[in-house]
């Protein structure tokens, strides 16, 4: 039978050295369900380090948490991947830190903090999580679609780290399989302001990395579970699923 459900599929938590500290497992899950949501992703810079522990508070606290991560190009351009699979989003994170150099200061660019459920702070990434990784855009599309996942260009219509700002385009042959809108732009805005985008599929998260920023702009799409598979088919509109705004 199928269902509707608010989905914002790019948040950060503390682990990304650009969000705040606020941004622990419990605490992320809880405001979302303040806010509303039925389902979220995680997706922090280059890392999936603390999907688990979401994953774990989200059980918890009944609410679906997909797993992602937010890779960096060599173009400095952002994708985010989801996965269903657990074991699909580590063989991401293994590509990743093959191809990731440099060692983070948190004086500069931020504290990277692995937590428990509980956001309790277990860890510190010293990896350079905000750096480029050596993979090319085409290279992490093609390992997302690879490992099963979905790949979504992250925040186009922003001025940096996107691919309009890197490349000014979607380059002919890549295989994305949505753009998202940040907060700056509704999906109606976007689709007037950046002709690049047409022809694509165009979601809307909020690329939250503070807690008072979750929920701000989702998306919302009917299917029968809060899954990545699901979503695919309503971007796709197959076997009536859909994307709603």
């Amino acid at each position: 039978m199928l269902a509707t459900f608010h989905a914002d599929l790019h948040l950060h938590t503390c682990l990304s050295p650009c969000a705040e500290e606020e941004m622990g497992p419990l605490a992320i899950v809880r405001q979302a369900k303040k806010k509303g949501l039925d389902v979220i992703g995680i997706c922090d810079h280059n890392s999936a380090g603390n999907v688990a522990a979401v994953r774990q508070a989200g059980r918890r606290e009944g609410l679906a948490v997909i797993g992602g991560v937010e890779v960096c190009s060599e173009e400095e351009v952002h994708i985010l991947g989801l996965f269903d699979e657990q074991e699909s989003l580590l063989n991401m994170q293994r590509l990743i830190e093959e191809n990731l150099h440099g060692e983070n200061n948190p004086e500069l660019f931020g504290q990277q903090s692995l937590c428990d459920q509980n956001d309790a702070v277990v860890a510190r990434e010293t990896r350079l999580l905000i750096g480029a990784t050596e993979l090319s855009v085409d290279e992490v599309v093609e390992k997302i679609h690879q490992l099963g996942g979905l790949a979504v260009a992250s925040h186009v219509d922003r001025e940096s780290f996107s691919l309009f700002s890197q490349l000014g385009f979607v380059p002919r042959g890549l295989q994305i399989d949505a753009l998202e809108i940040s907060p700056l732009h509704s999906v109606a805005e976007a689709g007037d302001s950046f002709p690049q985008t047409k022809g694509y599929r165009l979601v809307s998260f909020s690329d939250a990395h503070r807690l008072e920023e979750i929920g701000t702009t989702f998306t919302t799409f009917r299917g029968i579970s809060p899954s990545v598979k699901e979503f695919r088919k309503a971007l796709l509109g197959e076997d009536e699923r859909e994307i709603l705004n």
